[in-house]
Order: structure tokens, then sequence, then C-alpha cells
């Protein structure tokens, strides 16, 4: 199985755990606000690969702090458009960041390949019929889920960039996570935590609120900070490495359909013929997004722990190939190749 191939499955196996997210968080939203789930989540996912971060280096820090600044608004977008409008308007209005990625490389002069614009209408098609509802006009949460799509389009595209041009892709992912937390608390700090001249009762039940909600919904923030937050984004990040940004956003507009079978059988939520046409539809879409697909060459994928690897071969580095030594470190790139 080729590196290009184990990406691709590896951004399935994510969509399908997204799925699972939407029951697992269906219970807190009651009682939490977006923004405190999102913190919650991403600082147990922070603590379990904060190891990673140990001799990070700071390129590598830089990377990950910019991805998770952006994936920070790209979860505040979403849920906070949720509570402004209707599940299926949201699903729909963020499901465009299909879009969004071809469309970021139509400005930098790059036409994406018929494959991928086939894939696309696809997956635009399933989602309508899959979540568009037809009703009411367009409103300030229809604005943030189109904030949401064009802000995830653009993380999509970013990711695809840095996750190669990382030293460490761990230190990365656990940098992007962490900063995701960090940014939570500010915006919490700002936004909403009780301080100033509030009375100290009234922060007092504040904070017994909160406790309260943290004991008793303790094993969905356990599912969605280890599971679904750390492991996944470190998967995410190891699967976008190996693919293209484009295959990438097809891949992505399965989520709703995943969302829609999970739904079903642990919540009981039926879904109709129209339901069904648009699940299809996208997994055509994903399936045409890898019609002949070409290979991708050695180079093209992630750097692997050793620093030498890839960027510096001898068949790679022009620098190694005037010095026949690796730029980095001097060693003989031959030697490595027998």
């Amino acid at each position: 199985m080729t590196q290009h191939l184990r990406g691709i499955l590896a951004l399935v196996v994510v969509v399908l755990v997204w799925g699972t997210t939407f029951p697992a968080m269906k219970e807190l939203t009651a009682y939490f606000s977006p923004v405190w789930i999102i913190l919650t989540r991403f600082v147990i996912a922070a603590l379990l690969l904060s190891p990673f971060l140990w001799r990070a280096r700071r390129t590598d820090l830089a990377l990950g702090a910019t991805l998770g600044v952006l994936l920070f608004f790209c979860y505040l977008f979403q849920v906070e458009g949720l509570a402004l409008t209707t599940s299926n308007r949201n699903a729909f209005i963020c499901g465009l960041n299909v879009l969004v990625v071809p469309l970021l490389g139509l400005m930098k002069g790059r036409l994406p390949e018929r494959r991928i614009v086939a894939a696309l209408l696809l997956a635009v098609l399933g989602l309508v019929s899959l979540c568009w509802d037809g009703g009411g006009g367009w409103g300030r949460g229809d604005t943030l889920a189109l904030l949401a799509a064009l802000t995830f389009g653009t993380y999509i595209k970013v990711m695809e960039t840095y996750t190669r041009r990382a030293t460490r892709l761990m230190s990365v992912t656990a940098a992007q996570i962490g900063t995701v937390a960090v940014c939570a608390a500010l915006w919490l700090f700002v936004r909403e935590v009780p301080h100033g001249a509030v009375g100290m009762e009234e922060a007092a039940n504040y904070w017994t609120y909160i406790g309260h909600g943290l004991a008793r919904y303790s094993p969905n923030f356990a599912y969605l900070g280890v599971l679904c937050t750390a492991a996944i984004i470190s998967m995410q990040a190891w699967g976008q490495a190996r693919t293209s940004a484009n295959e990438a956003a097809v891949i992505y507009a399965f989520e709703p359909g995943g969302a829609a079978f999970f739904a079903y059988f642990w919540l009981g939520e039926a879904m109709g013929g129209r339901g069904w046409l648009g699940a299809a539809l996208l997994i055509s879409g994903m399936i045409v997004s890898q019609w002949n697909a070409e290979s991708r060459p050695a180079a093209a994928l992630a750097p692997s722990n050793d620093p030498c690897s890839f960027r510096c071969s001898i068949l790679n580095c022009p620098a190694s190939r005037r010095r026949r030594r690796c730029a980095c470190c001097s060693c003989t790139p031959a030697s490595r190749m027998r």
C-alpha cells in the first residue's frame, strides 16, 4: 500500500470519527457554551500531547500556532452559527469548504484537475440533498457558518503546506492543539467568565455550575478530548501530509453523511430518501476524487523524524548533490540509500 493511499484511508477514518461527535456533543450543548466545550476538549488533548513539545523547534511551534488559531475560529464560527440557525442549514453552509480549497488554488493560477471538479460537484449536490431544508432567509447564523467554511477551507490549504515543512509532525500537532486551548481560554476570560464588578456570590455560582457540569459530562469530554481531538487531529495531520488539499476537502465533505449515519443508530434520528441520496453522492465524490490519481513522489511526502530524510537526500537536495554530503548534517546520503 502506497503512502498516498494510507493518507487517504487515514482521512476517511478521521471523517468517520468526526461523525460520532454529534451524539457525543448533543448533551453538552444544552449545558455548556460552545467555547467551554472547545476549551475542555482541547485542554485534555493538549495535556496528552504535551510531551511532543519537549525540545520542539521554534519553526514547528510557529507552524502549529498558526494552524491552531485557524482551527479555533473554525470551531468558534461553526458552533456559534449552529445556535442561530438550523442544523441542516449550518451543515450545508459549513460543507461549502470543499469549494474553498480549489478556489484558493485558482487565486495562485492553478486549475484543479477534472476529477477534482467532478468530485466537488458530486459533493456539493450530496450536501444539498442531505442537509438543505429550503426554508428561511439569510441570517447571522448563516453568515457565521459561511465564515466557518471559509476558515476551514483556508485551514486545509495551510495545513497541506505546513505539514510538509515540519521537522517533527507531532510537535506541530501538539502546538496546534495547545494554541486552540489558549485561544478558547482567552475568549472565555474576555467574553464570558464573570470578573470585575461582578459579585463574589455570582462568580461562585458560575464556577459551581461549571464544576458540576464537568463532573456530570466527564465521559463525553474524555471521548471528545482523547479520541476525537488528540488522536484524530494527529491522524489528520499525518494523512494530509500524504494527500493533496483538494482530495482532503472532498473527503471531509462526507462528514455530514457520517453524522447522519451515527445519529440514526445512536439517537434514532431517521433519514429519508433524500438524505440517503445525499450520502450516496458524497461517497461517489470521494471515489471520483481518487479516480486515476497520480502516485505521489517520495519527496512530496511528509518528513519523518530523521532530519535528513527526503529533503536532504542526494537525489532531492541540490546542495547535497553539489557537496556529495547532506546539507543539514554533513553525513553521506549514499550510505543511507543502500
